[in-house]
């Protein structure tokens, strides 16, 4: 092998001056080609993606931040024109809305309801859920199109034969029980109605479909039935997909506005989104009360949705992963 083909010898300097002195030479500055210009444009992009955020965050939270303001404004002042705080502070709106409205009257009556709805759609969910992903039986896969179409028929379209089932078919059937003079044109129907919905089957179906089968064989081999499978398998495991089953019906539930309106017609069932109408007259409206009502019918949503963001972000997002 020629001289030519050995390996350069690294310079000696640094080792000499390491053995004469103790300490290493210092190296020279260390020399750059383009990187500083890329890493300009990223910072660039990166600015104005925030920026953009930063104003489609500002265009959802303006109005309400302005709603929070009008709540501890006067009558007047809301009057004034727009301004994002209020002139003069007062918590009249608050007290109007619990005393003058009873809103909380309509805040126990939403929670009964949004809670009874939403257990029932946990465990009808889950169990339905758990059903279409996992058991075999015939028209499977017709009976869940079947069900899923049903989310393309608007509540309006079903109004009329929804509502002649709760006035004249359902009491009779209920009656053959021994429950005469039973009436579903009250919170029961409200309840009835929504005891389960086809997107939370659908989401339910969806997780159960991401868990391994393996689990499921492990517990045939010990003997569980297939609801003692459902209950101590794969329900413990579906938690991320209860917790988003759980907050989209408690908000939808709690928000519906279309079947309340309908069937309650005795004024104490009154829920918050009716209840909040009646703030309005035929030639004012008292905007600090309403704000003050609308700010607290919030509260329960965000409060609900902050404990359960991880699962709720987790269950939406395994739910879209197998089809």
């Amino acid at each position: 092998m020629s001289t030519e083909d050995l390996p350069p010898i690294p310079p000696l300097a640094a080792a000499e001056e390491l053995a004469r002195e103790g300490e290493a030479a210092k190296g020279g500055p260390a020399t750059t080609t383009g990187i500083p210009g890329r890493e300009r444009a990223e910072r660039i992009r990166s600015v104005i993606a925030y920026t953009v955020m930063f104003l489609v965050a500002a265009l959802f939270a303006i109005p309400f931040l302005w709603s929070v303001s009008t709540s501890f404004r006067t009558l007047a002042d809301t009057l004034g024109g727009f301004s994002l705080l209020p002139r003069h502070w007062t918590t009249s709106g608050y007290h109007e809305a619990f005393h003058t409205f009873n809103f909380g009257r309509y805040t126990l009556n939403s929670a009964i309801i949004a809670g009874a709805i939403t257990v029932s759609n946990l465990f009808l969910a889950s169990l339905g859920g758990y059903a279409f992903a996992r058991l075999k039986f015939p028209g499977r896969e017709v009976l869940f199109m079947l069900v899923l179409g049903t989310l393309m028929i608007p509540d309006q379209l079903r109004l009329v034969p929804i509502y002649l089932m709760l006035v004249n078919w359902i009491p009779s059937w209920v009656g053959h029980l021994g429950f005469h003079n039973a009436s579903f044109v009250n919170r029961n129907g409200v309840i009835l109605i929504q005891l389960v919905s086809a997107s939370s089957l659908f989401l339910m179906r969806q997780y159960f479909l991401t868990i391994p089968r393996d689990l499921e064989e492990a517990a045939k081999l010990d003997g569980a039935s297939y609801f003692k499978t459902y209950r101590k398998v794969m329900l413990p495991l579906a938690g991320p997909a209860l917790a988003a089953v759980g907050i989209l019906t408690f908000q939808g539930s709690w928000n519906g506005l279309f079947w309340p309106a309908i069937l309650l017609q005795d004024r104490s069932q009154f829920t918050i989104p009716i209840g909040i109408a009646n703030f309005r007259f035929a030639y004012t409206t008292l905007w600090p009360p309403l704000m003050a009502a609308s700010v607290l019918a919030i509260l329960p949503i965000l409060a609900l949705f902050i404990v359960f963001q991880r699962y709720f972000v987790a269950g939406v997002a395994a739910a879209g992963v197998k089809g």
